[in-house]
């Protein structure tokens, strides 16, 4: 495990394993926050989980982008059941802080983490970490009717272009739907226990989508601890084929990197953007499954819904014709997956790591699109995108009761909460892409 360090003074009672427990200081948990030493507290508590991160359920990296932190939010945050969680750390515990010492780290205000916790208090005490069975139960089942729907219409008339689109156009918004539900079971929101939250999310995005959750969990936590934060949300990390945010194409201007013609990357993004990030998504997801033994699991879930699609297809459009059918599909839930998370994360700040506290960290990263009935089922109440982040295990159809409760909060520490229309939240993608490229095109020229 990680290296030690010194101590500020003993603690007589024993607090892990036998051993007497000490105490630290901030100065001396930073340190701790390397690859093959890795510390974090978690209320006052000093753990080393530089061993234990390889096993951890959420992932290496996503407990690793805390390291040498405070960690309590994110640990609340993540967790519907913390005290569950304990027997995991107890025996990870090394210390805990010096009475003379903050509870908050860094950059963290220490008054909007009390407000903040006090706002999940009384979150918790208004019952709205409580699912509602029956809003899920429908929700799934108009799913399962879309998918019978889009077979039925091929099966009475035929294979003609008009019943293709119709299918295709059918299957796509099953696909998207079926997306954001296996969202709501990956974040624990559904079930009390998280056995069964695991069981459904695997079924849903392995059998009704094909893809794998255990690889979308690991990306998908990482996102929410840390979001737009660059080396540490892989959403941000567009592999050279973007700039974002104000930072990054500043930095790649004034070391004339040059992969792409940036200036135009609001104009080819509509090239390969929304319409190829799902179909390589996928196929980079099943090519991992296949060569990684931990995702096993995943890659069968993942085959039983290409053998179910290839049953219920080929009999009518063939073997080739329903890979083409299938890939159309793909075509059409990406456009529908990328404008929507893309909006609510794309024109906010993107940065390097602050250490912010919770509530600073995710309100600077994140934008609400205004509520109607037709914006939640579009985007899976992803609309709800600032309530999401701060409570990620909240049952979605609660957000909307939240989020007067979380606006007060940021107006009374002056934080800005946004809110946009749809359309204005779509067009600020391509702005804030074209306001990236012109910053680089700034500093490439004359920096």
């Amino acid at each position: 495990m990680g290296g030690g360090g010194q101590l500020t003074e003993p603690v007589e009672t024993s607090a892990c394993g036998g051993r007497a427990a000490s105490v630290y200081t901030w100065d001396e948990v930073q340190k701790h926050c390397h690859r093959n030493d890795q510390w974090l507290v978690i209320n006052r508590k000093v753990y080393n989980v530089t061993q234990w991160a390889k096993r951890h359920p959420g992932g290496l990296r996503v407990i690793s982008h805390y390291a040498g932190e405070d960690a309590t939010e994110a640990f609340l945050a993540f967790h519907p059941n913390p005290k569950l969680v304990q027997k995991f750390l107890k025996p990870l515990l090394i210390g805990e802080l010096a009475v003379t010492e903050p509870s908050q780290d860094r950059n963290k205000n220490a008054a909007v983490v009390e407000d903040f916790q006090a706002l999940r208090t009384r979150a918790e005490g208004l019952g709205l970490f409580q699912a509602q069975p029956l809003f899920f139960c429908l929700h799934l089942g108009h799913i399962l009717l879309l998918e019978l729907l889009a077979w039925m219409s091929v099966w009475l008339w035929g294979t003609g272009w008009r019943t293709t689109l119709l299918c295709s156009f059918i299957l796509a918004v099953a696909q998207a739907q079926a997306g954001w539900l296996q969202h709501d079971f990956g974040h624990l929101s559904v079930f009390k226990l998280s056995r069964w939250n695991h069981i459904f999310h695997k079924f849903i995005i392995g059998h009704l989508k094909g893809a794998s959750g255990n690889w979308w969990n690991h990306r998908h936590f990482q996102h929410h601890a840390k979001p737009n934060v660059f080396s540490k949300d892989p959403d941000v990390n567009m592999l050279h084929v973007f700039v974002v945010g104000d930072i990054q194409p500043v930095e790649y201007g004034i070391k004339k990197i040059k992969y792409m013609p940036y200036h135009h990357q609001h104009q080819y993004f509509f090239l390969v953007g929304p319409p190829l990030l799902i179909p390589v998504y996928f196929h980079i997801q099943i090519l991992r499954a296949m060569f990684s033994r931990r995702d096993w699991v995943d890659l069968a879930w993942s085959m039983s819904y290409y053998l179910r699609y290839f049953c219920c297809y080929a009999p009518f459009y063939g073997l080739l014709g329903s890979v083409a059918l299938i890939s159309f599909v793909r075509f059409l839930e990406s456009h529908w997956f990328v404008w929507v998370t893309q909006m609510n994360h794309l024109p906010m700040n993107i940065d390097h790591e602050k250490q912010q506290d919770w509530l600073s960290m995710q309100l600077s990263a994140t934008c609400n699109i205004e509520q109607s009935c037709f914006n939640d089922w579009f985007s899976g109440h992803l609309n709800f995108q600032i309530e999401h982040h701060l409570f990620p295990t909240m049952p979605r159809h609660n957000y909307q009761v939240l989020a007067p409760l979380v606006r007060a909060l940021c107006e009374k520490h002056s934080i800005p909460y946004q809110e946009k229309t749809l359309w204005r939240g779509v067009a600020d993608v391509v702005r804030s892409l074209k306001n990236s490229g012109d910053l680089w095109m700034d500093a490439y020229l004359h920096k």
